[in-house]
């Protein structure tokens, strides 16, 4: 067998615990595409027990955003542009709802030259504190709230106890699943598909799937940039 040992530049390129905010503008490209990919299914989810139309609004703010993003834009800067464009642009809920959620995480990074775990799990607590102040949805009311709080709670648990960014971040993903996945027997206590009762049952809320998406598409671009 043969055993290739990376040089010493590879080994510390590999372990590092921040990526650049400069640099980060990447972050926002990925959740672009994650969004457009995904926004049939989506709309799949949502037309089960909703209007059917959370894809189609998603991608056209998201498209929206993409023709905004300028060259020196940072991961900051590119959030901001993201949030203010699905809050002015896009209706329905889930527009001021996601466009706050992203506003609330350009402004917790803002100010930081350098994106590690602490700066990140500040940026989602900031996200969830911003839909927190939107709404009354709390966890099993069968919302994104089911994939947000225990994605944030973990995140925040796993920085505290010293784990690395890489270790973090999959923590982090590993939550936001099974509380999406969890949204699957709930029965839905906010929003017009509250109206349904237990027929909401036995089907994925679709603001839980997309925030599932995204957090997992942030935390794959986190990653990458942490190694370059």
């Amino acid at each position: 067998m043969r055993i290739l040992w990376a040089s010493s530049s590879q080994r510390c390129s590999a372990m590092a615990e921040s990526f650049s905010n400069a640099k980060g503008r990447i972050v926002v490209e990925k959740l672009i595409e994650t969004i457009h990919e995904n926004r049939s299914y989506l709309s799949e989810v949502d037309g089960k027990i909703g209007d059917g139309d959370h894809g189609i609004n998603m991608d056209k703010g998201f498209q929206l955003t993409a023709k905004r993003l300028e060259e020196n834009m940072s991961m900051s800067d590119a959030l901001k542009a993201l949030g203010r464009t699905l809050v002015m642009e896009i209706g329905g809920s889930m527009g001021p709802l996601y466009g706050q959620y992203f506003k609330a995480m350009a402004k917790a990074s803002a100010n930081h030259e350098t994106i590690d775990a602490a700066v990140f799990a500040d940026m989602l607590e900031a996200a969830y504190e911003a839909i927190r102040n939107l709404g009354d949805a709390k966890p099993g009311d069968k919302t994104l709230v089911d994939t947000l709080d225990p994605a944030t709670s973990t995140l925040r648990e796993t920085v505290n106890n010293g784990k690395s960014f890489a270790e973090s971040l999959d923590a982090m993903v590993a939550a936001a699943e099974a509380g999406w996945k969890s949204t699957e027997d709930m029965v839905a206590k906010v929003g017009r598909s509250s109206r349904l009762g237990e027929r909401s049952r036995g089907v994925l809320d679709a603001g839980a799937t997309s925030c599932y998406l995204m957090l997992k598409s942030m935390a794959t671009s986190a990653k990458e940039l942490a190694t370059e």
